[in-house]
């Protein structure tokens, strides 16, 4: 229990120690990116400080993977200098036995990185995301809630916001819609009661449509609402910017996203990425372990038998082959290709069991 403990130890060292290093380096090319996005916008450097703090933390929580695979190298390689994995194989302990803690705490440390440390990137990047289109003056145009989905889009003469029960997959027609109409001071003046409204270029098609008008001098408005079967309401909106407007799934704690996903689908929106994202993120415990196996597999083995550095280097390909195999499994489930459950858990097991039968080759014959 002792060496699990020392061995457990030392990886949580290395781990933190190489986290800290790319934190410090990510931290500086992002307040660069900052000032080359923001720099002309006047903005201050606090704010741009502000921003790559928040920023960070999504890239550092995205490629854990490699932060854990280069922790593992960087323990085993010392371990190996000071010829503690002979005295531990001396002492009756096969590779696969001094293996179990850091593999073990890899798994602690995703698990803790899914449950606690999610969370927190997502609320840092949504902050950011806000921050970036109050500088930019690009707001989001659409939300979705357990009453529907909303939309707004804005012109010279004001702002029109949209409800709708459900929509297609895209989000350019809409079932069950309502429109109302502000003018610059924020006063009603229409509201429009439709079946079904469909995005053009530059307009809303609108299907069995009533309208109210509360910039008449009628005193209810009703007198003068009037039923048309075709109606056109002019609009800047595209069907890009719609499906831009749900920002990245990154954006939502991971304990919120099942929820978030059961509304997209019942407002008639693909789910499929946000699905993939949650898959993905339970399957990271899973990875990390995977990345340790991957470095221990190269390294466990003592520095005179020579060739190090070609072993690290092999270590460091395996490990980056399987993380861009990983993230193009995501794109893949994402688009529809694959299953979501085959993008999401068939590389980190794919990666767990190939270093596995590498080390019972190498280690135990």
């Amino acid at each position: 229990m002792t060496l699990h403990l020392y061995f457990a130890r030392r990886f949580l060292k290395s781990f933190v120690s190489v986290l800290l290093v790319f934190f410090a380096i990510l931290s500086l090319i992002d307040l660069v990116e900052q000032i080359r996005r923001f720099g002309a916008a006047d903005t201050g450097f606090g704010t741009l400080i502000i921003l790559t703090f928040l920023n960070v933390p999504e890239g550092l929580y995205r490629i854990l993977p490699l932060i854990t695979i280069l922790a593992t190298l960087s323990l085993f390689l010392a371990l190996a200098r000071s010829s503690e994995l002979v005295v531990t194989r001396a002492s009756g302990r096969s590779a696969l036995k001094s293996l179990v803690s850091p593999v073990l705490m890899s798994l602690f440390l995703g698990i803790l990185a899914v449950a606690l440390i999610n969370p927190i990137v997502a609320a840092t990047q949504k902050q950011y995301e806000v921050m970036t289109q109050r500088i930019s003056g690009v707001v989001s145009t659409l939300s979705v809630s357990s009453e529907g989905l909303w939309l707004r889009q804005g012109s010279r003469d004001g702002q029109t916001v949209i409800r709708a029960n459900r929509s297609n997959l895209d989000g350019t027609i809409l079932f069950g819609v309502t429109f109302l109409g502000y003018d610059r001071e924020g006063t009603p003046t229409f509201r429009i009661e439709a079946q079904q409204a469909q995005l053009v270029p530059g307009a809303w098609a609108i299907t069995d449509a009533k309208e109210w008008r509360f910039d008449t001098d009628a005193a209810v408005p009703e007198v003068d609402a009037f039923e048309s079967p075709n109606l056109s309401l002019a609009s800047n909106l595209t069907r890009n910017q719609i499906l831009d407007s749900f920002g990245t799934p990154s954006a939502i704690p991971i304990w919120e996203l099942p929820a978030f996903i059961a509304r997209l689908e019942s407002a008639g929106f693909s789910a499929r990425s946000h699905r993939t994202f949650l898959h993905m993120e339970l399957a990271l415990p899973v990875l990390l372990a995977a990345m340790v196996l991957v470095g221990a597999g190269f390294t466990m083995r003592h520095t005179r038998f020579g060739r190090t550095g070609v072993m690290v280097l092999a270590a460091l390909a395996l490990g980056f082959t399987l993380y861009f195999i990983r993230n193009f499994a995501a794109i893949l489930g994402e688009n529809g290709q694959i299953p979501v459950i085959m993008a999401a858990w068939g590389p980190p097991v794919a990666a767990v069991l190939l270093p596995l039968g590498l080390l019972l080759h190498l280690e135990d014959g």
